[in-house]
């Protein structure tokens, strides 16, 4: 990409208006910074912080590149992650939020500890270190250099290295904080950018009659590509099985993902209140409807471009895409936009991949630290806040390094973002059912939970090997089967009697706002008309 003075101007204001925000919320008035303050922003967040801060944890190289391959290969109806992600989203406003935040956690395994054990606890947190480091945090970084090798030229070490460095830069100190206040600018750029590069590929298709044109001759090229529920006829139908990407596995993603990932999650229990946590929800679910128009659309765009000689010869040949390299398709696009735009659109880029770095390695911090550290290597036990601070940023940078090195491995993928769904998708069966016992099971064991979550992982793996399964067939069925196990160890050993541990939950506590209501049925409503449109 031949980048211009303008560009890197204004690609420059960007990073330093990150790292000026990050900085100045960094900075402690009090000279000692507590806990609450670094793993939790004091619990001083209100919605709209809340709300743009799930998203730029959410959206990051894993929609923006991994995504819109997706989008190349097989079209509109990889948004069936954000689309039913915002309806999830409701669910996790109404159900999950008032126990967390009654709970007063600092983490998800914390909530484990007191409806279980720390047994329990100390496995999943485990599991979720090692998910976060090996697959999230490498996986965003190799996406992102992958970008700026294909927009830059830049080696992708040195990307992945510049990555890393400038997430750290404004987040290592500041904690939570840092990490939420400046995410609400980040929403502003990646959403920008999303849209200009949606505007430059639909403005190209319409041939100077505009993007709506635009948006009606990319359907009609390739029809195919519009349809969110796929028949066994299309060769990616083992990606998202036909009607069961409605009914089936893919809620196990959905509901594991926004209602007991850390870093998503920790957005909602450094909120105010409940109902600042659930106004904040409610604007991440109306902006995933956003998300599948500025990430997927320039995908499908790209694939009709690259196969249109008399486009193509618009555009040049140079770092071509293609199905074997989808991941190229978004970068590939970002080449073509204007002098200054380009530097907006590569803001936005960079946007998205920091603030889920940042999110990812605050959220690692925040469970070795007080799921680990705190009860098996502190000396008192105690909450000394200086010390666990301190622990949570050493925990942050070994995190980074271990990631980095992680990153250059993941160069033989073609669809990334499927990489990181299928394999996430082995853990989080297990823990989702763990979690919907636990949460609304008073009979619910200590024991059933244990063996439940250990037996998911080969049940899983088993499920995988089966030839034709759909990988979100096995998580369908993997959380189906660990439910049964742990019905079955828990009815066996409690005799039918309630758990000692089994929350005390009245309808009261779901009560909602009639405005939470109205919003929610919106939202809902929204996602059901884009399905009849696209079906």
């Amino acid at each position: 990409m031949n980048f211009t003075i303008v560009d890197y101007i204004v690609f420059g204001i960007y990073c330093l208006l990150i790292l000026g925000v990050g900085l100045f919320v960094s900075r402690d008035k009090s000279k000692q910074r507590n806990a609450k303050d670094y793993f939790l922003a004091g619990k001083s967040l209100p919605w709209w912080a809340i709300g743009a801060s799930i998203i730029a944890a959410n959206i990051s190289a894993e929609q923006f590149i991994g995504m819109s391959g997706s989008g190349y290969v097989l079209g509109l109806a990889i948004a069936s992650y954000e689309w039913m992600g915002g309806f999830t989203l409701l669910i996790v406003g109404k159900y999950f939020l008032p126990v967390f935040i009654r709970e007063e956690l600092y983490t998800i395994p914390e909530f484990i500890e007191k409806r279980f054990s720390t047994q329990l606890k100390t496995i999943l947190a485990v599991f979720w270190i090692s998910l976060f480091i090996f697959i999230n945090l490498s996986s965003v970084l190799y996406l992102g250099a992958l970008a700026l090798q294909t927009i830059l030229g830049l080696k992708m070490i040195y990307g992945i290295i510049g990555l890393a460095l400038f997430a750290v830069a404004y987040s290592l100190y500041g904690g939570l904080s840092a990490v939420a206040w400046t995410d609400v600018i980040q929403v502003v750029f990646l959403v920008m950018g999303g849209l200009l590069t949606m505007y430059l590929a639909l403005d190209a298709l319409g041939a100077g009659e505009g993007v709506i044109h635009g948006l009606s001759s990319l359907i009609d090229a390739t029809p195919e590509r519009f349809h969110m529920i796929l028949d066994k006829t299309n060769p990616e139908y083992f990606n998202l099985p036909g009607i069961w990407v409605l009914i089936g596995g893919l809620w196990v993603a959905n509901l594991y993902y926004f209602g007991f990932n850390q870093y998503i999650i920790q957005r909602t229990l450094a909120a105010k209140s409940l109902k600042e946590a659930q106004k904040g929800v409610l604007l991440a679910g109306f902006l995933k409807l956003l998300i599948p128009f500025v990430v997927v659309i320039p995908g499908i765009a790209c694939f009709v471009i690259v196969n249109d000689p008399e486009l193509l010869s618009q555009f040049g040949t140079n770092n071509l895409p293609s199905l074997q390299q989808a991941d190229k398709a978004y970068p590939w696009l970002l080449q073509f936009l204007p002098a200054g735009l380009k530097g907006i659109a590569v803001a936005a880029l960079a946007a998205a991949i920091v603030s889920s770095l940042a999110s990812m390695l605050n959220s690692t911090a925040t469970i070795f630290t007080m799921d680990i550290y705190l009860p098996y290597f502190s000396k008192t036990k105690d909450r000394n806040d200086r010390i666990l601070v301190k622990v949570g940023r050493i925990t942050a940078v070994v995190a980074l390094i271990i990631g980095c090195m992680m990153a250059p491995l993941l160069d033989t993928l073609d669809q990334a973002y499927q990489f990181i769904q299928e394999y996430t998708g082995i853990v989080s069966p297990g823990i989702l059912a763990v979690f919907l016992m636990g949460l609304f099971w008073k009979k619910t064991t200590n024991k059933a939970a244990i063996w439940g979550v250990l037996l998911s992982i080969p049940v899983a793996l088993g499920l995988k090997t089966l030839p034709d399964f759909p990988w979100m067939h096995q998580m369908g069925l993997t959380a189906l089967i660990t439910l049964l196990v742990i019905f079955l160890i828990s009815h066996l050993e409690g005799k039918g009697q309630d758990n000692q541990k089994g929350l005390q939950i009245s309808k009261d506590l779901f009560n909602t706002e009639p405005l939470f209501n109205i919003l929610a049925f919106m939202i809902s409503l929204f996602i059901v008309v884009l399905y009849i449109l696209f079906w």
